[in-house]
């Protein structure tokens, strides 16, 4: 086994589950040091690290070596001095390697049988304006599956809660309807069985897996585009479940029509349930968000210091959470509370300029940027010159101040969020070819400083 490649392949799942900032922090300067009889020794650099991820992300970090190393009996972490640039271990604090003590290795963090993760539940879900249609749907789903809003496709920007919902749809209906069998998924993972069993001969034995279930809930459907023969699987799979009232449960970063070459009839079965999107949350459940996670983590913080979180940090709610975490590191280190000058320097680093920017105000400096009058920008007209300012508005809207869709196109002459979808990749696209496009929103954006 090399065991610099399986770090670094863990490393690789690990990161994509958390923010930059608190990956850098966290695991920065780790390392597989040996493995000896299926134990792994983890390298840290300090008492400080080795216990923050056996208090936090032990069952993340068992959980992802046992993935790639199924020999894995049990992780410990090892100080790691570093003298005259050759590292020495310091003997750890016990004999004994770290391990959960509440729970048996094969149930560590995720469910074996349904893969779904048990801290996902709606009692830790926050609802807004955000998301609140989304999690009405959910409950419906979990009170009648498979015969109301199937499918289910859900989509929206990376660290929003897509995998908390979907998840806790699965968790709430496996606590409502004990008898179902539920199974969540990726759709890499999808892919993944379905080629294994054509290499295999065992195409049939792929199709009872998978239509044995009541719920399948498939992540990251986003990526199915050029998958023609995982497409043709998927439509036969996703009739069945229609057919026999099953439920079925997708999410996505992107709507349905604008996942690149997803096939019409594909994009005409997830149209036939409910499709939602979920956008960036407003201040006041990103407020709710802060304080659920401090009472995980049962610390206080002061009144002022969340709201000034909450009122900077206005991206996914993986940034917020991370944002939380350099704090209360930081809390921990120093063994006291922060005050909101030291916060302020700690997350300057994490935190995008706050653009405080009505619609209207974009409106105005993209027409006056084209020379335009601004209410053409609202009107039903084909000329490519407005058409073009229409969709750099929608653009600038949606890339840089986080606005939903359905938002946009209701503030500028009630177009269907479909539309925005369409006009957003449409610059996006092109700022890849045109540079001309890439300097005009540079100096559109100079305009907004």
């Amino acid at each position: 086994m090399n065991i610099k490649q399986l770090w670094k392949n863990c490393l690789v799942e690990i990161e994509a589950g958390m923010s930059k900032a608190n990956f850098s922090t966290w695991f920065k300067n780790t390392s597989i040091v040996r493995e000896d009889v299926g134990i792994i020794y983890i390298g840290v650099p300090n008492e400080f690290v080795r216990d923050w991820l056996i208090n936090k992300y032990h069952k993340l970090i068992t959980k992802t070596i046992a993935d790639a190393y199924e020999n894995m009996r049990a992780v410990e972490y090892i100080i790691i001095k570093i003298e005259n640039n050759k590292e020495e271990e310091m003997l750890p604090t016990t004999n004994e390697p770290y391990v959960n003590k509440e729970l048996p290795l094969k149930d560590l963090y995720i469910n074996p049988d349904d893969n779904l993760n048990p801290r996902y539940h709606f009692n830790s879900f926050i609802v807004g304006s955000f998301n609140e249609l989304a999690y009405a749907a959910a409950q419906a789903i979990i009170e009648n599956p498979g015969t109301k809003y199937n499918p289910f496709f859900i989509y929206g920007p990376t660290g929003l809660g897509k995998t908390h919902l979907i998840q806790a749809v699965g968790n709430g209906i496996k606590e409502k309807h004990p008898n179902k069998k539920v199974h969540y998924m990726t759709l890499e993972k999808f892919a993944t069985d379905f080629i294994n069993s054509l290499q295999n001969n065992k195409a049939n034995s792929f199709k009872e897996k998978y239509r044995k279930y009541d719920l399948l809930i498939i992540d990251d459907i986003q990526f199915i585009g050029k998958m023609e023969k995982i497409q043709e699987e998927l439509f036969h799979t996703f009739n069945t479940f229609h057919e026999n009232n099953k439920q079925i449960i997708f999410s996505s970063d992107k709507h349905p029509n604008y996942i690149p070459e997803l096939a019409d009839r594909l994009k005409t079965r997830f149209s036939a349930g409910m499709i939602v999107d979920i956008s960036p949350p407003e201040y006041e459940p990103r407020l709710a968000i802060l304080k659920v996670k401090l009472r995980e983590f049962n610390i206080e913080l002061d009144q002022e210091i969340l709201e000034y979180i909450a009122s900077t940090i206005d991206g996914s709610i993986r940034e917020l959470e991370g944002s939380l975490n350099t704090i209360v590191c930081q809390y921990r280190l120093r063994n006291k509370p922060l005050t909101l000058a030291e916060v302020k320097n700690l997350l300057k680093n994490n935190m995008r300029p706050k653009k405080n920017i009505a619609i209207k105000d974009v409106v105005k400096m993209v027409s006056e940027y084209y020379k335009l009058e601004e209410e053409s920008v609202y009107e039903k007209t084909r000329k490519k010159e407005i058409v073009k300012a229409r969709q750099v508005v929608m653009y600038l809207l949606r890339e840089d101040f986080n606005v939903s869709y359905p938002l946009i196109g209701q503030k500028l002459g009630g177009k269907d969020h479909t539309t925005v979808i369409h006009s957003c990749l449409k610059i996006k696209n092109d700022l890849k070819d045109d540079p001309q496009l890439l300097q005009e929103l540079e100096q559109i954006r100079i305009m907004f400083k």
